[in-house]
């Protein structure tokens, strides 16, 4: 039998910000701003969509479920990185990294298909505004919500069985301020290239399959809005998308930065910066009034 020199790894040590000292106070203070604005940001729009019966319509439904997903995905994040930035070793348990890594992974997995599924109803309203109803009815609003979710966890499955079935080494080091992919898989003791593809394969399908879609719903939505021959009207119309394509360049922009590059390509200081950007301006970059009818 081969002896095995590796070490049960019960916790890690999360070092993102560990170095910067007496700055950690400030970032403390600045996040937290942050997180309690895109909080209330967030309460706001799911209470004003929820009381307001005019807005119990298909899009101010995504727009419903988008906003919780958001408040859930920063909930798994935030407040552990706002401990950590206090503390004098950031650390998380094993089983805490795993269940942040499939919670973050599910739903930004689901944010992804869900921001598809906002470009599809921007699409049928204003390319097929008479069977807008019919086509985007309370049924199919539904199962495109739980579809996109069921998606996203199952993806976010895979993606945790592949990370944390690797034999981890002695070292226990997380560069990152909480548990992303590539951070933690590049503990691992044994050859993970096979994993990485698998894992850099699954973002391709995540990131680039909705931003097609989204494209293509776009060219069509284009090309019916330049047909309308007041100018008033395309105005109107092009404003009805301006907020979602925001939102599609800010996600689609940072993540595809950080999950479309090899392992090897992978900077920590950048990706860092990248990821704080991702996880703040992307939560708090959609208004209550995100679209307007048509």
């Amino acid at each position: 039998m081969k002896r095995q020199n590796r070490s049960a790894i019960t916790e890690f040590i999360l070092v993102g910000f560990s170095n910067l000292g007496d700055l950690q106070i400030l970032l403390f203070i600045t996040f937290l701003l942050v997180y309690l604005t895109t909080l209330l940001a967030n309460a706001t729009i799911m209470t004003v969509i929820r009381l307001d019966r005019d807005l119990h319509t298909p899009m101010y439904f995504f727009l419903f479920v988008l906003s919780c997903s958001e408040t859930c995905y920063t909930l798994d994040i935030v407040p552990k990185m706002l401990t950590n930035l206090l503390v004098t070793v950031p650390s998380i348990s094993f089983s805490g990294c795993a269940a942040q890594l499939y919670f973050f992974v599910g739903l930004a997995c689901t944010n992804c298909f869900l921001i598809a599924v906002m470009g599809y109803d921007r699409y049928v309203a204003i390319c097929n505004p008479l069977n807008y109803t019919l086509i985007v009815s309370r049924a199919a609003c539904l199962q495109l919500v739980l579809a996109s979710s069921f998606c996203g966890f199952l993806i976010s499955v895979a993606v945790n069985i592949l990370v944390f079935t690797v034999p981890f080494c002695a070292s226990n080091r997380v560069n990152h301020f909480f548990c992303d992919i590539s951070p933690v898989i590049k503990l691992g003791c044994t050859d993970t290239n096979l994993k990485e593809m698998v894992i850099f394969f699954l973002s391709i399908l995540v990131l680039l399959v909705p931003f097609a879609l989204i494209f293509i719903s776009y060219v069509f939505i284009v090309s019916t809005i330049l047909k309308i021959s007041s100018v008033e009207g395309q105005h109107k119309a092009f404003a009805t998308c301006a907020s979602h394509l925001t939102v599609v360049i800010v996600h689609c922009g940072c993540a595809s930065s950080i999950y479309l590059r090899p392992t090897s390509l992978h900077s920590s200081d950048k990706d860092l910066l990248v990821a704080v950007t991702l996880y703040s301006d992307y939560s708090t970059s959609q208004p209550p009034c995100l679209y307007s009818e048509k």
